[in-house]
């Protein structure tokens, strides 16, 4: 069976390694030819502020916002204790009393992912962000470039961003990108897991919730049918299949462990939004326009700065209870004013306040649209060119003066 070793790269079959000594050996029987890498950084934000304070290297540490926020990530001292990202904070504080709680900063981990884009990038144009933290690799046809096959580049980039950023990274290594994103999930922090043709067989006991796009609601409605696992959903033939749906043939052949998406670099944001958690619960509708103009605001620089325009948009509400709502709507043109997307997104919200209490509300503006489309007026709204120019106006000495500069009435 090929292997090779993660210290010094060194092809061997024995362990511990004849070169170095380590003991980190891959062994896999097509090694040494896939070429589809997932890379995902190991506790991102909470691994960046550990690098930055080296004294909190064995602490647990919580990047999150207040008492009323959520986890937004937390490093795996704090796992240990059952903290868990998108844990409401006051139950990560009861969890862990000890740990250190740091507000994400935003700026400082974007920074670093484009350090590490680049880094990605210098081995193959074919890289497809996922996230902030998370991209997918087509290293196909690069052997001769670098002297060798994908597992090793990869293998040295993990240790090239380890060495130079202070963070870790896990790889899965597979045919395609979802047997690439499954085998990165496994052996982390620090792992490398490379999925081949058993990857089926190995992944039938597992749960369905595990295959990315299948959420709590759909496994709940494959739990009602007898379906609990990946084997029992790649078991399902064409017309079995159609019983879940439009969709329930590609989720079963997902579950196979087919996936045909190329890696496409040029692949469009879906959506853009923003919201906030509120210090205390917020009933009255007065207060929750306030905030949704503020965000209409936040809204429209982030379109804006992305060169993109709402087509639509989608009001995200939680309750007091924890309960989650969500309402979308198409717009009549898109656009990039916040006024324009908070008239329309006060209609949402109008049906939904009532005496409710809400702990979070946010907007998104989906789907996008090319900015160039944006307001251009007809005869229903022949103000709106007008309207564009007053906001670039507003931005540009926002830009120059800082978002104090000019403030809207309503705000």
């Amino acid at each position: 069976m090929t292997a090779f070793c993660r210290d010094c790269d060194q092809i061997t079959a024995v362990s511990p390694c004849q070169s170095c000594g380590s003991v980190r050996i891959i062994r896999h029987p097509q090694l040494l030819t896939l070429a589809i890498g997932h890379v995902d950084c190991d506790a991102f934000f909470a691994a960046v502020e550990k690098r930055d304070h080296p004294e909190w290297r064995d602490l647990p540490v919580i990047v999150g916002g207040g008492a009323r926020g959520v986890v937004s990530t937390c490093c795996y001292v704090a796992r240990l204790y059952g903290v868990r990202s998108a844990m409401p904070m006051f139950k990560a504080r009861q969890l862990c009393p000890q740990a250190i709680v740091v507000p994400p900063d935003m700026r400082k981990y974007a920074a670093v992912s484009r350090q590490i884009r680049a880094m990605m990038e210098a081995l193959t144009p074919l890289v497809q962000m996922q996230s902030v933290d998370e991209a997918v690799l087509d290293l196909t046809g690069t052997q001769s470039l670098h002297q060798a096959p994908p597992a090793i580049v990869l293998n040295r980039l993990a240790r090239r961003v380890e060495a130079e950023l202070g963070i870790t990274i896990s790889i899965g290594l597979a045919p395609n990108r979802l047997l690439a994103k499954l085998a990165a999930e496994r052996g982390k922090p620090r792992g490398f897991f490379v999925f081949g043709a058993e990857a089926p067989g190995l992944l039938a006991p597992a749960p369905v919730r595990i295959l990315p796009g299948i959420g709590p609601a759909q496994a709940k409605r494959l739990a009602a049918m007898g379906i609990t696992t990946i084997g029992q959903l790649a078991a399902l033939d064409g017309h079995a299949a159609l019983r879940l749906g439009d969709e329930g043939p590609a989720l079963a052949a997902r579950a196979r462990g087919e996936d045909p998406r190329p890696v496409n670099p040029e692949r469009e944001t879906k959506s853009i939004s923003a919201e906030t958690t509120f210090a205390t619960d917020l009933r009255d509708p007065a207060a929750l326009e306030a905030e949704l103009w503020r965000l209409c605001e936040k809204l429209g620089r982030r379109l804006a700065a992305a060169h993109q325009a709402a087509g639509g948009l989608v009001l995200k509400l939680k309750t007091d209870q924890f309960q989650s709502r969500t309402r979308s709507q198409r717009l009549p043109n898109p656009t990039q004013l916040p006024e324009t997307m908070f008239e329309h997104a006060r209609a949402l919200l109008a049906r939904e306040t009532g005496g409710t209490a809400f702990r979070l509300i946010g907007i998104g503006a989906a789907p996008l649209a090319d900015a160039a489309l944006a307001d251009k007026g007809d005869l229903a709204d022949s103000t709106a060119p007008r309207r564009r120019a007053r906001q670039t106006a507003i931005d540009s000495l926002r830009a120059r003066f800082g978002q104090d500069a000019v403030k809207r009435g309503r705000g």
